[in-house]
């Protein structure tokens, strides 16, 4: 036997076809001064660029799509030609900035990549995340790498105890700096991956690092609230900068190395002296915790990201002017602010937090960051409805209905978007079926349609695979129901794991695409999906035994225990009572007549039996409640019989 495959789990986002705004925090800023572009990498799993020229009311230019994660950190290099990207979803990826797509994938992360570091001068480039190692990668090796062909070798730095959350270099790439959650610095020599010093000090996660440019400098913020000036010539901290009252996530060192800017937690941006850190003044105050701070062109002003999805520009007060005696710096209020408000502002889009599966299984109510609620349709992958901002709950109550669907997929909110992972295998994800007419997809009485079989034909559809044919031998693509939006994102991963394979639904056409396919996607979705293989049916046990009300003692003998489809309604058990026991046929054989007349999901009985409908001539009850006949049997079990033991109906006769 060879090593198992981990179980492949297939997901979608459902999204706009362009989202021209973060929809979450934002990790990153990457300025291209020469092109007048700002990168900013989003936990919306989105690199967007932005120009940065004046006046402008819309600065969107493109968005660089391919991680399925977080983006935690990128890099511009190769003088703007090319962005490199980390991600939590183990990826660092090479992009061509300027047209926007990404070149390759590197795999060797076995775990989230926090941050990178850049060595200008040298081209070289670090990443490093929670599996404790650190990759050094050549970058004019990387461009040249292709999505066929990219393995790499690189050099790694090994020895950290933990999770590493920073990283410098210095242009020239003779110093690398590492900050963790072993509350040291550790610092290497690049050029030969030697170790050459560790550092402590902070008292917690060191979250920022930088370092002058000719190595000999480094100034670090942790998750202590404090600021430390090491000296790595001397192998210690010359001093420790106290102007933040909570944790430290986001440092710029001013180009001579004489000041740093400082951002975190209590969301305030400090800009302070080096050398003598009672010179320090608050820049702005911003909306939430500073993730990252990046210098304008000039290096008059910094933009600013936070954890909500708007991005700010702040100007600088002239370096100069930084004088304790300027400012009362003791206490903190808005006199001493240098800036209220940002020279420029890209405003971000809000971030779904909270939804509510409906019972239907298929619609979902969220409620966003600006409490906006709306609807979205699963089985489509598309919104259907802005509620705007209208009470969540009672929302929720207002669309409840009295049916138990099974669970066939799990929502994910990570991105501040709606990722639908289906079920994963056949039995979670195929167990949903539902009556086509009370789904709204056709008018057919009888016809059953299993929601996850129908989804997975709906984003695999535009597949060329080789084996699309129906019964009568036709080729069929899709479903004959509905189609999803072709942006959609399709992602196929281990479960719980690693990203194999992220493409558009529209995409899925191309040669590359098809080939990738044919590698990722599971045997049982194959079968569902395109050779259009009915999906199992859940079978459910149950006793059938008549009302104490109007038993005899030879019935009190009698329980039947009869096999049916779970999505069969009350009527169909009513028809079987009239045919096989009030009709005085054989009550023994009755579990296979349920059994088979419910497995077509077309009931066996003759309607004709006495001139009424069989829910008139019979009534069935469970726990004592009288039973709709529109009932299907799961939803009885679910909310009436409660528990999962094997149940049991009561039958009676209403009219001989």
């Amino acid at each position: 036997m060879g090593t198992m495959r981990k179980k492949t789990q297939v997901s979608f986002v459902i999204r706009d076809e362009e989202e021209r705004q973060h929809k979450n925090g934002v990790s990153s800023l990457q300025l291209d001064a020469a092109q007048g572009r700002l990168y900013s990498a989003g936990r919306d799993g989105i690199i967007r660029v932005w120009s940065t020229a004046n006046g402008l009311q819309d600065r969107y230019i493109q968005s660089m799509e391919h991680h399925t994660d977080w983006v935690n950190d990128i890099v511009l290099c190769c003088g703007g030609k090319n962005l490199i990207s980390a991600s939590s979803d183990t990826t660092v990826k090479v992009w061509n900035a300027p047209k926007g797509f990404c070149m390759s994938t590197l795999r060797t992360h076995k775990d989230y990549v926090r941050t990178l570091a850049y060595a200008k001068d040298k081209e070289q480039v670090a990443s490093a995340g929670l599996d404790r190692a650190i990759f050094l990668w050549d970058v004019n090796t990387l461009t040249a790498l292709t999505a066929s062909n990219n393995t790499v070798t690189t050099s790694s730095l090994v020895g950290n105890k933990e999770s590493i959350y920073s990283l410098a270099m210095n242009p020239p790439g003779t110093i690398l700096v590492s900050g963790s959650t072993e509350k040291v610095l550790r610092v290497w020599d690049p050029r030969n991956c030697s170790r050459l010093m560790k550092l402590r000090g902070h008292a917690d996660n060191v979250k920022a690092l930088v370092v002058s440019k000719d190595g000999t400098q480094c100034v670090s913020g942790s998750s202590d609230g404090t600021i430390k000036l090491w000296s790595l010539s001397q192998q210690r901290c010359v001093s420790t900068i106290r102007v933040h009252t909570e944790a430290v996530w986001a440092l710029l060192a001013t180009e001579n190395f004489t000041h740093i800017i400082s951002g975190g937690r209590d969301r305030l941006v400090i800009i302070t002296e080096l050398r003598n850190p009672d010179n320090f003044l608050i820049v702005c105050e911003e909306t939430a915790p500073i993730l990252k701070l990046c210098f304008t062109a000039d290096q008059q002003g910094i933009w600013v990201s936070t954890s909500e999805s708007d991005i700010r520009c702040w100007k600088l007060p002239p370096l100069n002017s930084l004088n304790a005696d300027m400012y009362n710096q003791s206490t903190y209020n808005t006199n001493n602010v240098f800036q209220l408000q940002p020279i420029h502002h890209i405003p971000g889009g809000p971030a779904i937090k909270h939804y509510t599966v409906l019972n239907d299984k298929r619609h979902i109510i969220t409620k966003d960051t600006a409490n906006n609620v709306a609807v979205y349709d699963v089985l489509k992958a598309c919104k259907i409805e802005d509620l705007g901002e209208v009470n969540y709950e009672e929302e929720i109550k207002k669309r409840f209905k009295m049916i138990y669907v099974p669970n066939w997929f799990n929502v994910d909110l990570k991105t501040g978007m709606l990722t639908i992972h289906l079920g994963q295998d056949e039995t979670d994800c195929l167990s949903a079926w539902v009556s086509a007419k009370e789904a709204g997809l056709t008018s057919e009485i009888d016809q059953k349609v299993n929601f996850g079989a129908l989804l997975l034909q709906a984003l695999l559809e535009h597949w060329n695979h080789v084996n699309r044919v129906n019964e009568s031998g036709q080729k069929v693509m899709g479903n004959s129901f509905f189609s999803v939006p072709l942006h959609t994102p399709l992602i196929f991963s281990e479960v719980g794991g690693r990203t194999l394979y992220r493409l558009q639904v529209g995409d899925a056409g191309g040669e590359t695409e098809g080939n990738l396919l044919n590698e990722t996607v599971p045997p049982w979705v194959v079968d569902v999906a395109i050779e259009m293989s009915a999906p199992k049916l859940n079978k459910l046990p149950f006793y059938l035994l008549s009302h104490s009300s109007c038993q005899s003692k030879q019935d009190r003998q009698k329980k039947d225990r009869l096999v049916a489809n779970d999505f069969i309604q009350c009527r169909k058990v009513a028809e079987h009572v009239v045919e096989k026991i009030v009709g005085g046929g054989d009550a023994n054989g009755a579990g296979a007549g349920a059994g088979a007349g419910a497995g077509s999901g077309k009931g066996s009985a003759n309607e004709d039996s006495g001139n009424d409908a069989p829910e008139e001539r019979v009534e069935l009850l469970c726990c004592d409640q009288v039973l709709d006949p529109n009932m299907d049997l799961r939803t009885v079990r679910h909310f009436i019989w409660k528990s999962n033991v094997e149940f049991t109906l009561h039958y009676r006769i209403l009219k001989q």
